[in-house]
């Protein structure tokens, strides 16, 4: 009964949690993308971070009391409680977007490799950017190479992908926990690649020999057919005379209609 409660009430604020991710997501990237932006811009948009690490903190709170095993639900959502254990390492707020990976994963289509191809673009895309956001935060304005957007955006690329072309990369220990968070992330990625591949040639080979398996067995049946037609014809005319009638005189086989 408290598990469905809790699934009722995960369900009623799915939207306006997704809602509040997007706009964590605004409010943290516009003073990284702009960083001559007023000042009291930059103050209204760390009020929406905080606010929407309080809405994360209240659907916590609120998810963990509805649960029949408190303790057991607290262990199997580790990334929940790290959003709201750890609102003061800035990197880490950007961990409360996993909810809009949850949102592309329920909408991702119908099929399996769909659902599979949707969510990694989407997932994808995110870790990029947000990555990109985090390790410009904390690299510009220091000694490192990573200085403007484009230059984290090059790097999140080559980092997630596994390449390592070298030309960036950071210089500050948050910067380089962020980098091996984004390198455990590619390979997580490319190994999801590397089954929905193989998972993709295994069905085209397994469509390809039904195909051929239904072919041979029509011709099969066909063949089968054609001897059935040969033996009848055979049959018939190897049949004695009868009545002491000639070949000639003796009537046909019987057709029965």
């Amino acid at each position: 009964m408290a598990e469905h409660r809790r699934d009722n009430w995960e369900r009623l604020v799915d939207v306006p949690m997704t809602a509040s991710a997007l706009i964590f997501l605004a409010a943290y990237a516009w003073p990284i993308l702009e960083p001559d932006l007023a000042g009291s811009w930059v103050v209204a948009c760390r009020w929406i971070v905080w606010i929407t690490w309080a809405k994360f903190a209240v659907d916590l709170i609120v998810r963990i009391a509805l649960s029949e095993d408190r303790w057991a639900f607290v262990r199997s959502t580790p990334v929940d409680v790290a959003v709201v254990l750890l609102p003061l390492i800035r990197p880490l707020r950007l961990l409360r977007l996993v909810s809009l990976l949850h949102v592309l994963n329920r909408h991702a289509g119908s099929t399996m490799r769909g659902k599979v191809g949707i969510y990694l673009v989407g997932s994808v895309t995110l870790i990029v950017f947000v990555a990109s956001l985090a390790v410009l935060d904390v690299e510009r304005g220091g000694t490192g190479s990573i200085q403007s957007f484009g230059d984290a955006v090059w790097w999140s690329i080559t980092t997630i992908t596994t390449v390592g072309y070298g030309d960036t990369f950071p210089v500050t220990t948050t910067g380089r926990f962020i980098a091996a968070g984004l390198m455990f992330s590619g390979i997580a990625v490319l190994g999801v690649v590397t089954a929905s591949f193989a998972s993709w040639l295994v069905e085209r080979v397994s469509e390809a020999s039904d195909e051929a398996e239904a072919a041979t067995a029509r011709d099969i049946a066909v063949l089968h057919q054609e001897i059935l037609s040969l033996r009848e014809i055979i049959l018939r005319q190897g049949e004695p005379p009868r009545d002491g009638l000639t070949d000639d005189e003796a009537p046909g086989p019987v057709v029965h209609r």
